[in-house]
């Protein structure tokens, strides 16, 4: 019961994330992350009076809103990284990045780092230098550019790897009698925070019908997602779970695969699958 939660909040979160980089690229950001992030309260909201009963505490909204400053900004970042850049390199940078905070934070707090999570770690670093080779359109079909520039994206993703990190640990501070209510508060806080920056920039929230449906999509597989990633670590070990729910660019490496039809290197490929080792190295012996 706890793999089928945990492993359907990875395909979910991996899904959203194509949607949303996919209306990113028909839309500006701000706009993305406000329409996927309304439709994902909405559903949020509208499930509460089926939940059980829960008790909050003032630390659990403060850490609500730090899980809504932080989850908008990584969220706003990754959509644009997925926008300018290969949805198949930049998921899982975001994903290695973001499971190695929780290990850093753990350790600046005077934890133990196992020999298993450190070659985690390093296997990660691998995988971002991997997967970050920009193929030359002018050399070979696996011949890479020696110019040393990044492909597009992969700053941003690497920014959002952070930040997401952030969002993760702020959730994890809240009590698990709160219920989902911390998670309402994360959205309520990034949904006001980029309405008050879609006015300030003067930038306008109307999209087109076809990038209005995927944010749509994208929100609400990203609101499920949450869901079935809290239900499951309510009911099993949290390192079986954020184990499995790591594995979520799977899902996004594979519908750009084949929807979008991208392509990649030998080196990058091998770098996908470091990554995704990496991530169960780190946040499985984590903790």
């Amino acid at each position: 019961m706890i793999q089928v939660l945990a492993l359907g909040a990875a395909l979910f979160y991996g899904a959203a994330d194509f949607f949303g980089g996919l209306t990113a690229r028909r839309a500006n950001t701000i706009a993305t992350v406000v329409v996927s992030q309304f439709v994902g309260l909405l559903l949020l909201v509208a499930a509460l009076p089926f939940l059980p009963a829960a008790v909050v505490s003032p630390r659990d909204w403060l850490w609500g809103v730090c899980a809504g400053l932080s989850g908008g900004g990584g969220v706003a970042l990754l959509y644009r990284a997925l926008a300018v850049g290969t949805m198949a390199v930049v998921a899982p940078i975001t994903a290695v990045v973001s499971a190695i905070i929780p290990v850093l934070f753990g350790f600046a707090m005077g934890e133990r780092v196992g020999l298993l999570t450190a070659g985690g770690i390093v296997l990660a670093l691998m995988a971002i230098v991997l997967v970050s080779q920009q193929p030359s359109a002018s050399q070979g079909k696996g011949s890479l550019l020696r110019s040393g520039g990044l492909p597009p994206g992969v700053m941003l993703a690497l920014l959002a790897g952070v930040v997401v990190g952030i969002f993760l640990l702020s959730l994890a501070r809240t009590s698990s009698a709160s219920g989902m209510w911390p998670l309402v508060a994360a959205r309520l806080t990034s949904v006001t925070l980029f309405g008050v920056a879609a006015l300030v920039t003067g930038k306008s929230l109307r999209m087109r019908r076809p990038a209005t449906i995927t944010a749509a999509t994208g929100g609400s597989l990203d609101m499920l997602a949450n869901v079935l990633m809290m239900l499951a670590a309510r009911v099993g070990p949290l390192s079986i779970v954020v184990t499995l729910v790591s594995l979520y660019p799977a899902g996004t490496v594979i519908l750009a695969r084949f929807v979008l039809r991208e392509h990649l290197s030998f080196v990058q490929n091998a770098g996908i699958a470091c990554a995704l080792l990496a991530v169960i190295l780190i946040v499985g012996t984590a903790g």
